[in-house]
């Protein structure tokens, strides 16, 4: 019995490696880095992390969530027919053509695959080229992918809380007023690798009363797929961090609710409809709940009368070893009073050895950071302000 296991477990990580989504979100995480350093240089003329950052979050955020979920869904036996991956991957790319990366979140992937698998059994539609897989789904009601969705959810709220607000992208706006104001985005696409049971020909659950969610099989194979997370958000009125991990909460709790109804669906799989379209329009709800909450505020990042606001830090420069963070207020550099960027520089040009500034952290509390500069240092110690309209002539958007 183990040593079917494991050659099962086997083929499944060789399917994971053969599985197209799991290549094209390396291109599209790829793209997204690529097209962030290009905003930040038209508008800074600096880039803040490298375009191999969004790369680099892909993988290793998800591999928690990823074993988590995988042991929870082989042991509560929910299994899902093939169909739903082959469809959840074709939303997959479908909704990446959109450029809107926030709809690669699983409500609306894997959402859009169950609702297109209850149409294909209700009419009983051939498939192109996988006309056995799509045969072989009769006219049911799958509470098993609901409850997969329910788990991806709540593995999306915890992505973000994690990782979400870590490296977000500092960019120009138009205010109100027509002026320059600042804003952070945040564009991540994380992948979570989750090991399913699938009708096949190899595997006898080895307790009676597996599978909970079952697809009328006797014999489970074992997959691993490669599923896509995608989050978008932008804020002006707020600290990053404070907005973003309150909206990962809200997603997290939105998971664990949706979870909880989706059991109700192995009694009565009707259910389930409902309880994914309550997933999907909660999803949209957080986000429109986000977005005009933050629309209301006022812009976090303007030009202050007490200091100068530091809408970014560029990593490993002065600024990020001196322990500067986004949304402190610098009062002061070498003694000498700054209300913008040109009195900023010349206070540092006073002493070009050393740099002493006054800053306002977000607490309101006033401290003191300084350090040395050296020969090969960032001439403007690295940070990013909102840039005064006449310094650039590049069109803000």
């Amino acid at each position: 019995m183990v040593q079917i296991w494991l050659v099962e477990l086997l083929k499944g990580i060789g399917k994971f490696l053969l599985h197209p989504v799991f290549y094209y979100l390396f291109f599209l995480a790829g793209i997204l880095g690529v097209s962030r350093v290009k905003r930040e240089r038209n508008h800074f003329h600096v880039r803040a992390y490298d375009a191999y950052f969004e790369l680099r979050q892909l993988i290793p955020v998800g591999i928690f969530p990823a074993i988590v979920l995988s042991i929870i869904a082989i042991a509560a036996g929910i299994a899902v027919p093939f169909a739903a991956i082959l469809l959840i991957a074709a939303f997959t790319f479908l909704w990446s053509f959109t450029t809107n990366i926030r709809l690669l979140s699983p409500v609306y992937t894997v959402g859009a695959a169950f609702f297109t698998l209850i149409i294909i059994a209700d009419h009983n539609w051939a498939v192109p080229f996988f006309s056995t897989a799509f045969h072989s789904i009769g006219e049911k009601v799958y509470p098993s992918v609901v409850v997969i969705l329910a788990l991806l959810l709540m593995a999306e709220g915890f992505m973000i809380l994690k990782n979400a607000s870590i490296g977000t992208s500092p960019k120009l706006v138009k205010g109100k007023r027509g002026r320059n104001v600042g804003a952070h985005e945040v564009k991540r696409l994380w992948m979570l690798p989750l090991l399913l049971l699938i009708p096949g020909d190899a595997l006898h659950l080895p307790f009676a009363w597996w599978p909970a969610f079952h697809l009328g099989a006797h014999k489970y194979s074992l997959i691993l797929v490669p599923f896509a997370i995608g989050f978008q958000q932008q804020v002006q009125g707020k600290l990053p961090k404070e907005s973003i991990q309150l909206l990962g909460r809200r997603v997290l709790f939105l998971g664990i609710f949706t979870a909880l109804l989706s059991v109700a669906g192995y009694w009565y799989p009707l259910v389930s409809i409902g309880v994914a379209a309550f997933a999907v329009i909660g999803r949209e709800l957080i986000t429109l709940m986000q977005r005009i909450g933050d629309d209301n505020l006022p812009f976090y990042f303007s030009r202050k009368n007490n200091g100068l606001m530091i809408l970014g830090i560029i990593p490993a420069s002065p600024a990020s070893k001196m322990g500067l963070q986004v949304g402190e207020l610098i009062s002061k550099a070498n003694g000498l009073a700054v209300r913008d960027e040109k009195t900023f520089y010349e206070a540092l040009q006073k002493n070009r050895a050393h740099c002493k500034l006054d800053v306002l952290d977000t607490n309101g509390e006033v401290r003191f950071v300084q350090r040395a500069l050296f020969e090969g240092d960032h001439h403007e110690l690295g940070i990013l302000f909102v840039q005064d309209e006449r310094k650039y002539d590049e069109k803000i958007v």
